[in-house]
């Protein structure tokens, strides 16, 4: 495999969807990128793309040949989605994505897992309190964050399934050695700021945060790693250390920078 470099190709699975959009877009002259999706691509999605259903493993076997690394996006995104759809398209499509690397000799894969991996914890405190945007008695950085070590708890089938994809990325990693980061991404929404829910000034990623850590755990050596997709917002109660230490993960935005509701000038990269 050729890593790093604007050689390397890229597999994009759910290539139309907002994250599929926002990485291609953020990473087009970084990468050669080519997609997987269940729809043919609309004009402004310019790399080739496969048009088939990652349910159906022998459909999709022929998109991963030649493939370097695959991003692997492609789901049920709806957190209430319902069984049927979670089993058929995040569990039994996530497996037959991971096969097919193993099929076709893909080294590395990025896994879109979830927050919701670990969402019960936001039934405990402090969580429970900053989600809420209780924060009397709290200072950021004052409290435990949630890393890669946690035990999983998953707040639904749509967690439960991200969990099922993370402990699938580990088995191919030691079984068959690929190279795969699970991703747990928080709040990632087509306006680019938090929105809607206080909860999100803690688990707000921003899009060029989230293409830095996917960019990230392209280029950098991985063996079988989970790392946070957050942006270094004030409450956030995900680590972003271990992400750091092992492919450089530096986020650049805060949530609270969006706080009063009122910003819309562009931000500018933080120092450090």
């Amino acid at each position: 495999m050729r890593l790093p470099g604007s050689d390397m190709r890229v597999l994009v699975t759910g290539s139309s969807g907002l994250i599929g959009r926002t990485v291609i877009a953020a990473l087009g002259k970084t990468y050669r990128f080519a997609g997987l999706d269940v729809a043919a691509p609309s004009g402004d999605l310019a790399v080739p793309t496969t048009v088939a259903d990652v349910a159906n493993l022998e459909a999709i076997l022929p998109a991963f040949k030649g493939v370097d690394a695959v991003v692997h996006l492609a789901a049920s995104v709806p957190f209430r989605s319902p069984w049927p759809e979670v089993l058929k398209n995040n569990v039994i499509g996530t497996h037959n994505v991971f096969e097919a690397c193993r099929a076709q000799g893909v080294k590395r894969v990025v896994f879109a897992s979830s927050n919701h991996a670990v969402g019960m914890y936001e039934q405990d405190s402090p969580y429970r309190e900053i989600v809420a945007g209780a924060y009397e008695g709290l200072e950021p950085g004052g409290f435990a964050v949630l890393d890669h070590t946690v035990p999983v708890r998953p707040d639904g089938d749509y967690g439960v399934s991200k969990a099922f994809g993370e402990a699938t990325g580990r088995y191919y990693s030691e079984a068959f050695g690929l190279e795969v980061a699970c991703l747990r991404i928080g709040t990632v929404n087509r306006h680019d700021r938090p929105a809607r829910s206080v909860r999100h000034f803690a688990t707000w990623l921003s899009h060029r945060d989230l293409t830095q850590l996917v960019d990230r755990s392209l280029r950098r050596p991985l063996g079988f790693e989970v790392f946070y997709g957050v942006s270094r917002n004030r409450w956030r109660f995900w680590d972003i250390s271990h992400a750091a230490e092992t492919v450089g993960y530096d986020p650049q935005d805060d949530a609270e920078d969006w706080r009063s509701g009122t910003s819309s000038a562009p931000r500018q990269p933080r120092g450090g």
